[in-house]
């Protein structure tokens, strides 16, 4: 047989689409998922030749990159052994993507099936979300999480903000190219409002500027449902305004604690006590000490940067962050030590050096130039050489690549596959076959 053919595609579709509510319950059967799926993409390319599905400057990038990383665990690792379990098998990432790629254009209808998984996944979320907020237990009784914080079905990870603002863009994508009546416009419009509000309910801050990047950015950047998704945000922004008058906690946790934590409350009191008003007076104030998003983060960021100092081409090796950090010629701050500095590029330069960062540093700047380049053909020559489609996958893209922000584990397998799911999609509306 000379093309590798399905007997029930619909089976296939159903498999792959129910990642996304899998992730709700864990990384486990996701990463198999992932794992199968990146195997039997490696046959099927030798078995039938088809190479072009690796022939692309982002998956040669991303390849190299993973080689490196490699190469770092077997000869710079103190602990090859878990560096291994980072390094070793991180290439599947990128086959997954591809296999998405390849999924769609074998087949369209898998892009239906993602859309209502995700809109099932984001309902059943926005649903017990409120019911937690509002009663303390979700559904199935479970509490909240850390600090009364609402966590829904991901229980003491609270991740569910992260969840739901990493894929939203992925679903409005979805969206645009799905065929709609006007009561599912109606529908998609409130699922929305509801979803921008439940993930400042979270009380995850990173999570909530994602959110506000990712929506200036589509509004910007596209030319259908602009209007649409400027009236759900704003309405989102005015019951937020709404909830944050009544619920006191909520408001000092996502704007007073981040003042406060950030170091800049020093410049505000100070200023008090002064009595300055001016702009010109106020800019001779000095804070006492910047903090790096919180005392636990800049603790953590401080240690990785003296990781980097003391080895800045290639690093310490991956997942080498959590056994250096030990080492108290690194340590920086209240918190030095703990399995990532919560951020990804600090973790490469910690962790890979100045090679490894380059690549994500590369893939922004890359994304960035793609964006302004669609900003200025908009302006300037009444083009658009992206679809909105691709813009609300690039915005995934782009949020994730975000450096202003505290982050995960960049080589955590959970977090890898969310922001391997709207590259696939991305690569096969750059590369694929077309409706």
């Amino acid at each position: 047989m000379k093309n590798l053919k399905f007997s029930n595609s619909t089976l296939l579709n159903l498999i792959f689409a129910s990642i996304i509510p899998l992730l709700i319950w864990g990384p486990f059967f996701p990463d198999l998922i992932v794992s199968i799926s990146a195997l039997f993409f490696l046959y099927y390319i030798f078995k039938n030749k088809f190479y072009y599905f690796l022939n692309n400057k982002i998956l040669i990038i991303f390849f190299i990159f993973c080689a490196y990383c490699t190469l770092l665990s077997l000869f710079v690792a103190e602990e090859m052994m878990i560096s291994f379990e980072s390094s070793l098998f991180y290439f599947r990432i990128g086959l997954f993507s591809c296999f998405i790629w390849y999924l769609i254009d074998k087949d369209k209808t898998i892009l239906t099936y993602f859309y209502y998984s995700l809109v099932s996944c984001f309902l059943v979320l926005v649903i017990d979300g409120y019911i937690q907020f509002f009663t303390d237990e979700n559904i199935f009784g479970w509490p909240k999480g850390h600090h009364y914080r609402i966590s829904s079905f991901f229980k003491d990870e609270l991740i569910m903000g992260s969840f739901l603002s990493r894929l939203f863009p992925l679903l409005f994508a979805l969206f645009l190219v799905k065929k709609k009546n006007q009561i599912e416009n109606y529908f998609i419009g409130l699922l929305f409002i509801l979803v921008d509000v439940l993930i400042f309910m979270t009380g995850e801050r990173t999570s909530f500027v994602f959110l506000n990047i990712s929506t200036l950015f589509i509004i910007i950047l596209i030319k259908d449902y602009k209007k649409f998704r400027v009236i759900t945000f704003c309405t989102a922004i005015f019951l937020i305004l709404i909830l944050s008058f009544n619920f006191s906690k909520l408001s000092n946790r996502m704007l007073n604690k981040t003042v406060n934590e950030m170091g800049l409350k020093n410049i505000e009191m100070n200023l008090n006590k002064l009595g300055l008003e001016s702009i010109e007076q106020k800019s001779t104030v000095e804070p006492k000490q910047f903090v790096i998003f919180t005392p636990a983060h800049d603790s953590l960021i401080r240690t990785a940067f003296e990781m980097f100092k003391d080895q800045p081409v290639l690093g310490h090796g991956p997942k080498m962050f959590r056994v250096m950090c030990s080492n108290k010629k690194y340590q920086v701050g209240i918190k030095p030590c703990d399995t990532h500095p919560h951020n990804f590029y600090v973790q490469l330069l910690a962790e890979t050096g100045l090679v490894g960062f380059l690549f994500l540093f590369s893939l922004f700047v890359s994304v960035l130039y793609i964006s302004l380049e669609q900003l200025r053909c908009i302006i300037f020559k009444k083009k658009r050489p992206l679809t909105d489609y691709q813009i609300c996958l690039l915005a995934c893209i782009f949020i994730t690549i975000w450096p202003i922000s505290p982050n995960g584990n960049f080589f955590n397998n959970w977090l890898m596959i969310i922001y391997s799911l709207p590259i696939g999609f991305y690569l096969q509306s750059i590369y694929g076959k077309k409706t």
